[in-house]
């Protein structure tokens, strides 16, 4: 079960906050900066979720104390702050995600999961949706124990499509991130790929890669798959 660090000073938000998510995650509070860093240093935390403006160290002086120390935990900054220059500097200092009071709890967990799979895609470089893995280092995809052959091209598709599932990607955005931005490629191209890649794996019933009229692509995850 995952841990996550809750750091907000109004008891009435943390106690929400924590009981809200402990159904789904070990969750541990603070009230500050100086008290989140000392848990941060004692214990292993796979996600922080921190408010700005507390006393003694706010969520900013927080959040640079963190990346400055090398932590790569990723942080989402759940605050009142509502203007795009406060949102700017979080993100500069560090953050992951940026999200505002009053909260929607539905959304905070759905953000939440985004991060954990994000962050565990980037430390494994593995993805594995029901009977299928695929590894980034060793460029392998495995279904039901069996290899699929890929081309380098296919495996990058289907490796970008899995780590954002539900995500529309347009036809120019995987010709410049997949091909390459020099690329003469055509969005023929993509459309061949994407078609051999549905032949290929067309036993998965874990996911459908969808056309977008006009648009792109996405790939949706069945729901028993979901997470």
């Amino acid at each position: 079960m995952a841990a996550i660090l809750v750091v907000e000073d109004n008891k009435n938000t943390q106690l929400l906050t924590k009981a809200r998510l402990q159904p789904y995650f070990e969750v541990v509070c603070a009230e500050d900066g100086f008290e989140a860093l000392d848990i941060i240093y004692a214990r292993h935390i796979d996600l922080i979720v921190s408010d700005i403006m507390m006393p003694n160290m706010d969520g900013f002086e927080l959040l640079g104390r963190i990346r400055s120390e090398g932590f790569n935990t990723p942080v989402l900054m759940l605050t009142a702050k509502q203007t795009l220059d406060n949102k700017r500097e979080a993100y500069n200092c560090g953050a992951d995600d940026y999200v505002t009071k009053p909260v929607d709890y539905e959304e905070l967990l759905l953000r939440i999961n985004a991060l954990l799979r994000r962050a565990k895609i980037a430390t494994d470089r593995q993805i594995t949706v029901g009977k299928l893995t695929i590894d980034e280092a060793e460029h392998t995809a495995v279904y039901n124990g069996k290899p699929i052959l890929l081309s380098r091209k296919e495996f990058d598709l289907i490796y970008k499509f899995l780590s954002y599932p539900g995500k529309i990607f347009t036809k120019k955005q995987l010709l410049d991130e997949v091909w390459g931005l020099d690329s003469e490629c055509t969005e023929d191209t993509i459309k061949t790929h994407i078609n051999r890649l549905r032949n290929k794996l067309a036993e998965c019933d874990e996911f459908e890669i969808t056309t977008i009229k006009g648009f792109g692509y996405k790939l949706e995850v069945a729901e028993a798959y979901k997470k």
